[in-house]
């Protein structure tokens, strides 16, 4: 279990570690998702919304927590608590603190892989925008090694913090949940407007929009929630579509951390299912692409 409970957060606090220092729990090499060519993919720590099916909970707080990893564990005692002192390595924490100078020591050495597959290095989360000022510096400091760059966000941020991270990226992966604005509101605790709002101005701007749909049953997984993101999407000039089937990998994740995991009952779509979205995306005039 995690030593404490975190409060909610917002986009609209600064993080008080300022623009030289991130926080940050996973920083994952060589995948072929989250962008183009081979990636690195730094994950920071915090986000502002709620979504029941989120994949990555050690993301939602913006603090460092501690775990135990009951199969690791020698029940001392007495127990020290403590992931420096533990003799098994069971306790552990989620997060760090990481200089701009570290991070890009520990993402550069993936260099050779990012000139020879078209990849480069894909900030996520949580969700960045929570340390735009640090995110901003670091893609700059990429650019300079001319290493293709983007972000993964929700986009429910102000519009001058979430355009100063993009205008720093070759891609913006840009992710539409809950097309309802109440439910949005209510469920996952979005501002739907602002989204989309800051969605048109990025399109306006000349940013590189990658739009992504989760595909969660009971939630966004439906005719109506599809059609008004496409809909939004061709009036846009956006033709292409990633769509992010749900599943059930971070339920483990939930276990250790003592939280609850609300989905473990609903059904991973069908290939049926996800074939269903992707014809609408087909015949609406869009390029599909299923997971990314």
């Amino acid at each position: 279990m995690t030593s404490f409970a975190a409060p909610r957060i917002s986009c609209e606090v600064i993080d008080p570690r300022g623009e030289d220092v991130a926080r940050i729990f996973n920083i994952q090499r060589y995948s072929l998702n989250d962008g183009q060519g081979i990636r690195t993919v730094v994950f920071f720590k915090g986000c502002p919304h709620t979504c029941p099916w989120c994949a990555n909970p050690e993301s939602l707080s913006p603090r460092i927590e501690t775990v135990r990893r009951e199969s690791k564990c020698l029940h001392c005692t007495p127990c020290l608590r403590d992931a420096d002192e533990c003799p098994s390595g069971a306790f552990e924490r989620i997060g760090r603190d990481i200089s701009l100078d570290e991070l890009e020591r520990e993402v550069m050495k993936d260099d050779i892989f990012f000139r020879t597959s078209g990849g480069g290095v894909t900030l996520s989360g949580g969700e960045v925008l929570m340390q735009a000022p640090f995110a901003v510096r670091f893609l700059q400091r990429l650019r300079r090694w001319d290493v293709r760059c983007a972000i993964e966000t929700a986009g429910d941020a102000p519009a001058s913090r979430l355009f100063s991270v993009a205008r720093e990226c070759d891609e913006v992966l840009f992710d539409l949940k809950i097309m309802d604005v109440h439910l949005a509101r209510e469920t996952i605790n979005m501002n739907l407007p602002r989204v989309l709002a800051n969605l048109r101005l990025m399109v306006a701007e000349g940013v590189n929009i990658i739009p992504r749909l989760p595909l969660i049953p009971g939630f966004t997984m439906n005719v109506e929630n599809t059609q008004q993101a496409l809909t939004l999407l061709s009036s846009l000039g956006i033709k292409q579509v990633h769509l992010l089937p749900f599943h059930q990998y971070g339920e483990p994740k939930y276990n250790l951390l003592g939280l609850p995991w609300s989905m473990k009952e609903v059904p991973v779509p069908s290939a049926q299912e996800i074939g269903f979205i992707r014809k609408m995306a087909e015949c609406a005039g869009f390029q599909v692409t299923v997971g990314g």
